[in-house]
């Protein structure tokens, strides 16, 4: 009976024209490890990293904050790659601006739908590059977090 009554109440508030309840986001949260031993090729830099991201399910924008440390010298580059399994190169996909390479980097990009599932199914990777290290220094995998 007491399903039936909320039935009826959920009813008459659809078409009492009562406003509608807000819709929240829901927004899924990853991380990367950034170490050198998961750049591909490895190297032997002794830098690490830390990737935090956000994924707003309803507004498609990411935002991350990226700290590092004991780099070989200046970021020269740093973005997202995908869809990439880990240690495998991928084009990137999300590119942090070069006025922004310094830590801790902060920004946002606005994925593609397909962009985020591949998100979210861990195929993506983060890695930052300098002189020393063209083709990255330190890299981590996105995972849920």
């Amino acid at each position: 009976m007491r399903n039936i009554q909320m039935l009826s109440l959920a009813g008459a508030l659809a078409f009492s024209g009562a406003p509608a309840l807000p819709v929240s986001a829901a927004t899924l949260s990853y991380t990367a490890d950034l170490k050198s031993a998961s750049d591909s090729p490895p190297n032997t830099s002794k830098a690490t990293g830390k990737v935090m991201a956000w994924f707003d399910t309803v507004s498609n924008k990411l935002s991350w904050a990226v700290t590092y440390t004991g780099l070989s010298g200046p970021a020269t580059a740093a973005h997202f790659h995908g869809p990439t399994a880990m240690g495998a190169h991928a084009a990137p996909v999300a590119p942090v601006p070069p006025a922004g390479l310094a830590t801790p980097m902060n920004g946002e990009a606005m994925p593609t739908d397909a962009q985020a599932e591949e998100l979210a199914d861990g195929k993506w990777s983060f890695n930052i590059h300098t002189a020393a290290h063209a083709g990255g220094e330190i890299r981590g995998q996105m995972m849920k977090k």
